[in-house]
């Protein structure tokens, strides 16, 4: 037993997780729904992961904010929001197009009985406000990301002042390497949690496809692959970017295929945000920028989610039988990129910006519950794309900061 379990340590944890990932589709598919039974222990590593992002985000930012000047961290802020909010646009440009050349939907009809309510759409005004929390506390217990940035950020530049201040110098390193320690401690934690992501990964990824079966599958099977088909478009263009700014993408992505895959089953880029932060410490990316840019694209950045808005709109509008026009497209970029940000930190957000989207430019709205039948498959893949867009734009900008930096 005790061999078992050294040779289990000592494994691939990319091995254990695609092992995981493989035996957990075969337990689904053959159980059906009574693979159910394996959900606690899913729940459970959702909980693990959960547990350690408030730690993560807060000390690693301190962290981070006590290692650049104030300056260098306004510069890559506005970097890490330019380079977001184009992304995020440019994601729908591609869903928009790899669906306007496959046609999904084409010959499909509404059958007229499917119901849908309109979730809340906060909007960008609500989110922006929410970014300064009104209790600290609150702020840990709700896991509102962009309160805990805010605190982390205002924390950590108190925290530069007082090492730089001749009065309270002193207590500033103490209080600087207390911090650190933290840190470090929280970054053991999520090591041992590692151990467990392939048995999570396995129980979550049974009951998935356990609770989705093969019908919804081949009833909307065009446009899971239409949307599947825009994924992939996105990832050789991230690969070109990469390759653009002599990034070695093997050594990128075998970093980033463990918070990728982890996204992909739990389908919570806050929730894989542990592993995210892992894999751009094992990337070697500045611990100043990946502090807070990663919590931020897991907030706001959703090119996976953008790329399945365009998508469900080419659908919907094939279902009525009145494809979009180039003025339409043009408006579901816009609505889609600003819904993409309303949404941040909504449950079940991939619902919430479609039928955002959709009300805006007049799609019926039934559609939204004939998709809602595939949200799982398509949550899946979107979710692990939103993870690799925030972990290329943080690469991306971490190279051109060393650049600037060396010249």
């Amino acid at each position: 037993m005790k061999a078992i379990w050294t040779n289990y340590l000592n494994a691939s944890l990319i091995l254990k997780i695609t092992i995981a990932l493989i035996l957990g589709v075969a337990v689904g598919l053959i159980f059906g729904e009574q693979a159910a039974v394996l959900a606690p222990f899913g729940d459970l590593l959702l909980k693990l992961l959960t547990l350690l992002i408030v730690p993560l985000i807060l000390f690693t930012m301190m962290v981070g904010i006590n290692q650049s000047s104030i300056g260098d961290l306004g510069r890559m802020g506005g970097k890490v929001f330019i380079y977001y909010t184009l992304s995020s646009a440019f994601a729908i440009i591609v869903g928009l197009a790899v669906a306007s050349l496959l046609q999904p939907g084409v010959g499909m009809q509404l059958q007229g009985n499917e119901t849908f309510d309109v979730p809340e759409n906060p909007g960008i005004v609500s989110v922006l406000l929410n970014i300064v929390p009104s209790n600290i506390l609150t702020a840990f217990t709700e896991l509102n990301l962009l309160g805990i940035i805010f605190i982390a950020f205002a924390f950590g530049i108190a925290l530069s002042y007082m090492r730089n201040s001749t009065e309270l110098g002193s207590l500033g390193e103490h209080l600087y390497k207390t911090v650190n320690a933290l840190n470090e401690m929280t970054l053991l934690v999520l090591k041992a949690v590692l151990q467990y992501v392939p048995i999570g990964i396995f129980a979550i990824m049974a009951k998935t496809v356990g609770n989705q079966g093969l019908d919804t599958l081949f009833s909307l099977g065009e446009m899971v692959l239409v949307l599947y088909a825009a994924l992939l478009v996105q990832i050789v263009l991230y690969t070109l970017l990469l390759l653009v700014f002599k990034i070695n993408p093997l050594d990128f992505f075998k970093q980033a295929r463990t918070p990728m895959l982890t996204a992909f089953v739990t389908q919570s880029s806050s929730g894989t945000l542990p592993l995210t932060l892992n894999a751009a410490k094992n990337l070697g990316l500045s611990k100043s920028l990946y502090g807070f840019s990663l919590p931020l694209g897991a907030t706001i950045n959703m090119d996976g989610a953008a790329i399945r808005i365009a998508v469900s709109a080419v659908f919907a509008a094939n279902l009525v039988g009145d494809p979009l026009s180039i003025s339409e497209m043009l408006m579901v970029v816009l609505i889609g990129t600003l819904a993409s940000i309303g949404t941040a930190g909504v449950p079940g957000a991939g619902i919430v910006m479609i039928a955002t989207v959709f009300v805006q430019l007049g799609l019926p709205i039934e559609a939204v519950a004939l998709l809602t039948a595939i949200d799982a498959l398509v949550g899946m893949g979107a979710t692990g794309l939103n993870v690799t867009g925030d972990l290329v734009g943080t690469t991306l900008i971490d190279k051109n900061e060393k650049k600037r930096q060396t010249t």
